[in-house]
């Protein structure tokens, strides 16, 4: 079964209730992946999740509540290093690609770890670089269940 790493931002939803539906839909596409075990992170992800939960949300986690996700998102899920080797194909996709810098970095993860797919709101929804497909799990179009076969 194919592997899907997760941007920050789906990682966060769930604790945001200012969107109702990326909140839900959020949930559903953890619970599943997670519970399939092809849900994949990368450490800069970790990082990006505990500043937006502690300081980006309007009813921020806790220290406590936020390291306790963590821990289980940790437990459960595959973790990506950044490598220097990720970090330089992260520098030519930045200019390559027109990626944003921060997401040129976990593109390098997902492409250095064999993951084909990145589950993310910030680039075009079925783009593929270099084998890894941009999805957006809150475009119309997107359905998580072929991809799951």
């Amino acid at each position: 079964m194919s592997e899907f790493l997760i941007d920050t931002n789906i990682l966060v939803y769930p604790y945001d209730p200012r969107d109702h539906d990326k909140q839900r839909q959020a949930q559903i596409i953890l619970e599943r992946l997670v519970g399939e075990g092809v849900a994949v992170l990368s450490v800069q992800c970790l990082t990006e999740f505990f500043r937006a939960v502690r300081w980006r949300l309007a009813e921020p986690l806790t220290l406590e509540q936020a390291l306790l996700r963590i821990e289980r998102f940790v437990a459960n899920c595959r973790v990506l290093p950044l490598t220097p080797s990720a970090a330089l194909d992260a520098f030519r996709a930045y200019e390559r690609y027109s990626m944003s810098f921060w997401d040129s970095l976990i593109w390098a993860v997902a492409k250095e770890g064999d993951v084909p797919y990145l589950l993310t709101e910030d680039f075009d929804h079925g783009a593929t670089v270099e084998g890894v497909q941009f999805l957006n799990p809150f475009a119309e179009s997107f359905d998580l269940a072929p991809l799951m076969a």
